[in-house]
């Protein structure tokens, strides 16, 4: 834990902007006026991945932020993570005092037009940092005849999904749409807890896609104990503990198909994209920024990080927005294959 987060914060060092100190006078008086309170939206229920990185940082970055403020953990689930998204962008004041973790399926959504309902332009969010990214698993639950990926292409194997546009649907949808296999999306889910729990109760055999480190910090137990066994992961590379499951950049397809499988693997790399409202003062921006950058330093932050089994891997504001930017510009022509790739057949979706 402590190693990994030194490294990237070596990485990251430097690429932050600079704070002046009359620019920290007025950041400190704004948020010592404001009652010291910074809303933390949360894009889940409570108990999962999201919701426990949101408490973590909830935790200790406001200490960093100049006036230090209290961050309130709000739960507001749905849609997929849009009705937070949608919040931010249309809803939530524009002064630095509203942060979220996005769902890390927006920035494809946004590119491919998935979700008539997703209102928010994430070019125009001001990104504080990537906390994490790892890659993309779809699971099964070691209960499911379906072992392999192989196996997936042979016989129907239901999946817990929340909803059109997130990142549940748009990833088994595309392993049927490309790779040829027959995974049924179950909808109806607000989020990855109520789906666990529906692989454990036999209500559905899978889960449609969830980070490596989201497992490992919920259900520390699944991956190592193959009480979830992955099928495959998405990303630019393997995670180092599981290098037996198939990296979908890896998979045999035809060439003209390869740029479908880099989008989804950049897709992946967003990881938690972490960011604050449109419209926010660059002064507030740099000290969030800054704030951040100095919690993940910080070895009480470290020490919590590793009490929850939460790995920190992180990306600056300006590589994330850079990363996103490059995914909402992706090709026209490339744009138009994967949003058909994306999209649920009649047939593959249960609501």
């Amino acid at each position: 834990m402590t190693i990994r987060i030194v490294r990237a914060t070596i990485i990251c060092g430097g690429m932050l902007l600079p704070t002046t100190a009359a620019y920290a006078n007025a950041v400190q008086d704004f948020y010592a006026g404001q009652g010291k309170q910074i809303k933390f939206i949360i894009r889940t229920t409570p108990g999962g991945g999201y919701d426990l990185l949101t408490r973590l940082l909830s935790r200790h970055m406001g200490k960093f932020i100049p006036g230090e403020p209290a961050l309130t953990p709000i739960n507001m689930p749905g849609g997929g993570g849009i009705v937070a998204a949608n919040y931010l962008a249309q809803v939530a004041p524009r002064d630095g005092t509203v942060l979220s973790i996005f769902s890390q399926g927006l920035a494809s959504d946004q590119a491919l037009g998935l979700s008539p309902q997703f209102k928010s332009d994430l070019r125009q969010i001001n990104w504080i940092a990537n906390v994490t990214y790892s890659n993309q698993l779809l699971v099964v639950y070691h209960t499911s005849a379906t072992k392999t990926l192989e196996d997936a292409k042979g016989r129907v194997t239901t999946i817990g999904a929340s909803g059109a546009g997130s990142a549940s649907t748009q990833y088994p949808a595309f392993f049927n749409n490309v790779l040829g296999t027959k995974f049924k999306m179950i909808f109806g889910y607000p989020g990855g807890p109520e789906i666990d729990l529906a692989m454990e109760k036999g209500e559905v055999e899978g889960r449609g896609t969830n980070p490596y480190t989201d497992y490992m910090s919920a259900k520390p137990t699944w991956i190592p104990q193959k009480i979830v066994i992955p099928l495959v992961q998405t990303g630019i590379v393997k995670e180092p503990a599981l290098p037996d499951v198939p990296l979908l950049l890896d998979l045999p397809v035809k060439e003209a198909d390869r740029p479908l499988l880099e989008f989804m693997s950049r897709s992946a790399a967003v990881g938690r994209p972490l960011g604050t409202t449109p419209g926010v003062p660059a002064e507030r921006v740099a000290a969030l920024r800054h704030a951040f950058e100095a919690m993940i330093k910080n070895p009480e932050f470290i020490a919590d990080a590793a009490r929850s089994q939460v790995d920190i891997r992180p990306m600056t504001g300006a590589q994330l927005d850079k990363l996103i930017r490059e995914i909402i510009d992706t090709p026209e022509d490339i744009r138009v294959r994967i949003k058909r790739a994306l999209e649920p057949l009649d047939g593959d979706v249960m609501r």
